[in-house]
C-alpha cells in the first residue's frame, strides 16, 4: 500500500490536472499518481524522460539501462514496468532478462550493460579504459552523457518507488534463475 497520497487524476486540479489531461492522458499509472504530490517532481520526470527520448540512445538501449538499474536497485515496480516498455521498444523477453542480469547477448547491448554496471558500482568514478571500451563498441561521448542522464532518471524513479511503496500496475516480470 502506498505510503504517500495517491492523487486521483479525475479529481485533481491546477497544474497536476493539466499534466494528467496533457502529456499523461491515458497514462494514469500509479507511479505518476504518487509523483503528482509534487507537480515540480512530476514535471521534472516528464521533462527529463521526454528530452532523453530525442537523444542518441535508442528506445531499446534506454530500456536496457532502466532494467539494469531497476534490478540493481531492487525496484520491483520499475523492473515490471520496463519489462513491458522494453518489449514495446523491440526487446524480446529473453533480452529483458539479460538486461536485468547485465549480460546481454548482443555485443553493443553488452558494452552498454558493462558501462552501466561500472557506473553503478563505481558511483560514476569509471576509469579511462571503461570509457574507451564503451567507445570501441560504437558509442560516442554524447552516449556517455546520455547513459548518465538515463541512469539518474531511473535511480530517481527507483528511489521514489521505494519510499512510496508504489503499487505495481504492470504484469510481473519473468523471475531470474
Amino acid at each position: 500500500m502506498p505510503r504517500l497520497s495517491v492523487v486521483d487524476p479525475a479529481t485533481t486540479t491546477g497544474q497536476v490536472r493539466e499534466i494528467f489531461d496533457g502529456p499523461l492522458k491515458g497514462k494514469h499509472l500509479n507511479i505518476f499518481k504518487g509523483l503528482a504530490n509534487s507537480p515540480a517532481a512530476l514535471q521534472a520526470y516528464l521533462g527529463l524522460s521526454g528530452a532523453l527520448k530525442d537523444g542518441l540512445l535508442t528506445a531499446a538501449e534506454r530500456e536496457i539501462i532502466a532494467l539494469q538499474v531497476g534490478q540493481s536497485n531492487d525496484c520491483g515496480y520499475c523492473v515490471a514496468a520496463h519489462t513491458v516498455l522494453g518489449k514495446m521498444a523491440g526487446l524480446s523477453e529473453t533480452q529483458t532478462v539479460e538486461a536485468r542480469l547485465g549480460k546481454p547477448s548482443d555485443p553493443r547491448h553488452a558494452a552498454l550493460a558493462r558501462f552501466v554496471t561500472a557506473l553503478s558500482e563505481k558511483r560514476g568514478f569509471v576509469d579511462d579504459a571503461e570509457i574507451q571500451t564503451f567507445r570501441e563498441a560504437g558509442f560516442s561521448d554524447g552516449h556517455v552523457v546520455e547513459v548518465i542522464a538515463n541512469f539518474a532518471l531511473n535511480t530517481m524513479t527507483n528511489y521514489f518507488n521505494h519510499v512510496n511503496d508504489t503499487e505495481i500496475d504492470f504484469p510481473a516480470p519473468p523471475t531470474l534463475n
